[in-house]
């Protein structure tokens, strides 16, 4: 296969960076002599231990007490036990100063700006943990957020943390029933929302949708509400407090409560699109040390960094990015449309903050582009050193747009992993190169590889991604879930003991890794397995096409390729555009990606983070029940895939 490379580390880029920082501290802890990645990578995941168990004080975590091992057996899973004896506080450690430095800058839609620094990030927090104690929130609660991107969501969700409550967030984009499927799971104790939020220019109003959440969620003994639209009503909404009433001032220092590495820091769920969300709790203490092995060593953020990340609080990139002030950077919130009032809109806001790390979905460079969005007309973003991108693959044209237009001399770090660990199995490198169209390597201590049809280890070809050794932030547990046969079905029911993710990979020789989609929307045409993404990246570059959706069909004891395609203004899908198109993903695919029909669509379903859904697509056309469609950020789309007269036998 031929790789095409788009740029390549300095030698003083590299050099300088923290995971060379760290293999020269591997090097001289454990007397090897790494020079490369690969072999840092490969002892990583063999000594899993002595990897972890010296990235543990070489990040710096704040603990009162250290760990007696650092993990019983790695080859466990579920079930490895980590860091057994350690006693720490994951928000004692994400406010690592209490000084004037900017922390937190929040933008929105509505043309304002707040700072926050580190000195009144703690003070709000303590002020907030204060408040939950009143209520007698204790260790093991759940506390919830139904609430925009903001500063508030970060305060209060430190302050539960400090308690040793868990934390638990939707966006309020969510439905009524999209919410209660999530948090009627796990029973709140509290509640912090938002009045609304903005979007492309319009106020929405969240308190009406709030009770109706309320009304079916008894388990909510206190509502903190915030003033964020100027529209906040107290009175309408039973057992409410203002933000600024229940966070008064409070004497003396913070307590932070000592817990063990395991002690539940997040309950975070699956889409939801094929039924109820699964509650998956992740610890306080795999969360940290995984974030900052992927902050600090793979993103290279240093406390001098300010890093941005398109996200809302129902996704985990913002439990991922919000660990950044562990390290004492500024990170910069944003609640809004990205498009408003313009496509540029969160270009200019990068030039005018001196953003240093850029994090947004692939869609969203997808977009750019489409809109005919020039980055570097803008200006050549001189603090710009790392553009981090994931939600679904990165295509080829992306990576290229990024180079041409944006920013020559920058690392695009396309990421994958997900939900279920609250991190990353794939991500980028600050000492590799990047070739187009692949994430620059596998996670350090993540024992990634791809597997054929036959759980055998293939390189150089499609397979299925697996880990095949345990890692700190899997899911301690699966809410509600007490002999562990959810958590069990969800990645082991394929391998045994052998994690099984659901995407579809391609492993090359240098180390690199090609994404293809979910395992479960994989074609296969004739038997020869495809990845929906490979069409995806063709159809959705042509100018006659705004969006597609790829399913198989089983017909004639075999399955078609189905293509749906939603054409720009001013297109008619005509043969002559469907010739076109099958000659496109001919050349640039092969005879087996060829749709045997094509045909037009109204729209494409998306989560609300974003993910395209084929599965629900095929379940429509099948004429099953979607159990959830407020998983979706748009159901009604799903009305146009029902009665498909081309369709039928």
């Amino acid at each position: 296969m031929d790789y095409k490379k788009l740029w390549t580390p300095t030698a003083n880029r590299s050099g300088n960076s923290r995971m060379k920082e760290y293999m020269d501290y591997a090097n001289e802890k454990f007397g090897k002599s790494f020079t490369a990645y690969d072999e840092l990578f490969k002892w990583s995941v063999e000594n899993p231990a002595d990897f972890w168990g010296s990235f543990w004080h070489y990040s710096g975590i704040k603990y009162s007490k250290d760990y007696d091992r650092v993990v019983d057996d790695p080859k466990r899973m579920p079930g490895a036990k980590w860091f057994e004896g350690a006693r720490m506080n994951f928000a004692e450690n994400l406010l690592p100063r209490k000084d004037n430095k900017t922390a937190i800058i929040f933008r929105g839609e509505a043309e304002f700006e707040r700072r926050i620094s580190y000195a009144e990030l703690y003070d709000q927090t303590h002020r907030v943990a204060e408040g939950l104690k009143k209520l007698g929130v204790k260790k093991g609660d759940r506390v919830a957020g139904f609430i925009p991107n903001m500063p508030e969501a970060i305060i209060a969700m430190l302050a539960a943390a400090s308690i040793g409550a868990i934390w638990s967030s939707s966006s309020p984009d969510f439905g009524i029933k999209g919410v209660l499927d999530r948090f009627s799971q796990i029973e709140p104790k509290v509640i912090f929302a938002a009045d609304g939020y903005y979007y492309k220019g319009k106020v929405f109003d969240s308190q009406e949708k709030l009770k109706g959440i309320l009304d079916q969620l008894p388990s909510v003994e206190k509502v903190v509400l915030i003033n964020y639209t100027n529209t906040v009503d107290i009175s309408a909404i039973e057992n409410a407090v203002s933000w600024e009433l229940f966070a008064a001032p409070v004497e003396g220092e913070m307590t932070f409560e000592q817990l063990p590495f395991d002690h539940p820091l997040y309950i975070m769920y699956s889409s939801g699109t094929t039924g109820l969300p699964k509650s998956i709790v992740h610890s306080a203490g795999g969360t940290l040390i995984q974030h900052l092995k992927e902050l600090m060593l793979h993103s290279n953020l240093h406390e001098e960094d300010t890093i941005f990340y398109f996200t809302t609080c129902g996704w985990m990139m913002w439990n991922w990015f919000i660990s950044s002030l562990a390290v004492g950077s500024t990170i910069v919130c944003f609640d809004g449309n990205p498009f408003h009032p313009g496509p540029d809109a969160l270009l200019q806001m990068a030039k005018e903050l001196d953003v240093t790390i850029f994090g947004t979905s692939a869609k969203y460079i997808a977009s750019l582009e489409n809109a005919g969005v020039i980055p570097n007309d803008i200006c050549d973003f001189p603090s710009l050193k790392a553009i981090l991108s994931t939600g679904s693959p990165l295509s080829n044209e992306s990576f290229e747009y990024v180079y041409r237009d944006w920013k020559e001399d920058v690392q695009l770090s396309s990421i994958a992993g997900g939900t279920d660990i609250v991190s990353c199995f794939m991500l980028g490198n600050p000492m590799l190169p990047v070739y187009m169209g692949e994430i620059q390597c596998r996670g350090l201590g993540m024992d990634v590889d791809s597997f054929d049809d036959s759980g055998q280890s293939i390189v150089g070809n499609q397979g299925e991604l697996v880990c095949k050794t345990a890692f700190p932030s899997m899911p301690v547990y699966f809410w509600n879930d007490p002999d562990g046969k959810k958590y069990h079905d969800a990645y082991f029911d394929v391998y045994d003991g052998i994690w099984r993710h659901g995407d579809y990979i391609l492993l090359s020789e240098h180390g690199g890794i090609t994404m293809f989609g979910r395992s479960d929307a994989t074609l296969n045409p004739g038997g020869v397995r495809i990845g929906t993404a490979e069409i995806y990246n063709v159809v959705e570059n042509m100018d006659e096409i705004e969006d597609s959706v790829v399913i198989g069909q089983k017909w004639e004891d075999d399955e078609r390729v189905v293509l749906f395609v939603k054409l720009n203004e001013g297109h008619t899908l005509d043969d002559d555009l469907k010739v076109k198109i099958s000659k496109l993903i001919r050349s640039n695919c092969s005879p087996r990606h060829v749709p045997a029909i094509i045909l037009e669509t109204q729209g494409v379903p998306y989560t609300l983070n974003g993910k395209k859904v084929e599965i629900a697509v095929k379940k429509t056309i099948l004429g099953e029940e979607i159990k959830n469609r407020d998983a979706l950020s748009n159901p009604e789309v799903l009305d146009y895939y029902s009665d498909i007269k081309e369709l039928d036998d």
